[in-house]
């Protein structure tokens, strides 16, 4: 049976479709895919993201522990600052991606996919031994919600007397929202807008449907909608956000995926280094690159990628962009086709359609 979040009643009651995700019940929807994710590029949404996993690693080398793990710089994080980063095999292919919130040197919170949480538990755990260091899985002890979109700074200031202008984007505070006390407010988010996550404490079980609610109520005539699974999907596309299980797994180095932005071989030895050092000498085979159809009919994932008569791969991720109204999507291709401008057939159905590949991300919010 799939896990409930604290604000299952909550879905249930503004009328969410429920399905199945990560283990979870989770709205995929609730007035329309494309109405919440065009409610969040003009207005507001709002995501109930409570299936994430949190970790804690505490202790005097919880920094030594995040940086063997993970192949950005942690070292680098000041108090209150937040890292996107990857955590990788000795491959260096992608066990998971994942945020790292610096509360100070000895004490980091890692935000990890729910359908990777027990994984990533066990695989730190393993490189714990003869370090002074310790961990903590306090998944639930918080519900998490993110509100999104231009008017999201409006609507959450109107809850909190936290100065949300003073939070930097990746930055985080903690203070009362709604009257929750404890709260971690995160201007991070999964849609390329900016926003807010919120990692309300489950000290009573009311206090995320409270909080929910209070930002529905204020929200009300910013536009802001509650949001499900769908859009939440066409938005991260959209900004090219990669969805970890589609667009890069352990099948897949970091460097094939673009993340070599976060891989900073410069601070000295992570997991997969070595292999990764190797890869980008010998120079990448493949890589993962943006594409739009040239036809009317979307790719979707797993639809097959051919170049000339030969099956190179196929989508990792595809849709309708709602803001956009293309149809586009993500691919590995041969190295030698990743250019601007290369075009492709992408097999949708029984026929194959041009497609070309394009600059990403598709989408980039106006500051």
């Amino acid at each position: 049976m799939a896990k409930q979040t604290p604000l299952y009643e909550a879905h249930k009651a503004l009328g969410g479709k429920m399905i199945e995700f990560a283990g979870w019940s989770l709205p995929v929807q609730y007035s329309g895919a494309i109405e919440e994710h065009m409610a969040t590029r003009e207005a507001a949404g709002l995501f109930d993201v409570s299936h994430m996993g949190r970790l804690e690693v505490v202790g005097p080398d919880a920094i030594k522990v995040v940086q063997r793990l993970t192949t950005n710089d942690a070292d680098r994080l000041a108090d209150g600052q937040i890292q996107y980063s990857v955590m990788t095999t000795p491959q260096g292919t992608v066990m998971d991606d994942l945020t790292v919130y610096r509360f100070n040197r000895h004490f980091f919170l890692l935000v990890v996919n729910a359908v990777n949480l027990e994984k990533i538990y066990r695989w730190i755990c393993q490189h714990l031994v003869g370090v002074e260091a310790s961990l903590y899985d306090v998944s639930r002890r918080y519900a998490q919600i993110a509100i999104q979109g231009p008017a999201a700074e409006d609507i959450l200031q109107s809850l909190t007397d936290i100065e949300l202008d003073h939070i930097r984007y990746y930055w985080f505070d903690v203070g009362e929202v709604a009257g929750i006390p404890r709260t971690i407010i995160s201007r991070t988010g999964y849609t390329g807008e900016d926003g807010f996550e919120l990692y309300i404490p489950m000290d009573k079980e009311t206090n995320a449907e409270w909080v929910w609610g209070r930002l529905l109520e204020r929200g009300r005539h910013e536009g802001l909608k509650p949001c499900g699974l769908a859009s939440r999907n066409t938005l991260r596309l959209e900004a090219k956000m990669l969805l970890y299980g589609n667009d890069m797994d352990e099948t897949t180095t970091v460097l094939e995926a673009g993340l070599d932005w976060i891989t900073k071989f410069e601070k000295g030895d992570f997991i997969g280094r070595e292999a990764l050092l190797r890869q980008k000498e010998a120079g990448l085979k493949r890589r993962l690159v943006g594409f739009e159809v040239l036809d009317r009919a979307p790719a979707r994932e797993h639809y097959p990628v051919w170049i000339d008569d030969q099956m190179v791969g196929h989508v990792t991720s595809g849709s309708p962009a709602p803001f956009l109204k293309k149809n586009i999507g993500l691919a590995y291709l041969p190295i030698e086709y990743t250019g601007v401008g290369t075009r492709f057939h992408v097999q949708i159905r029984d026929r194959r359609v041009e497609a070309q590949v394009v600059p990403t991300p598709f989408y980039k919010r106006k500051k």
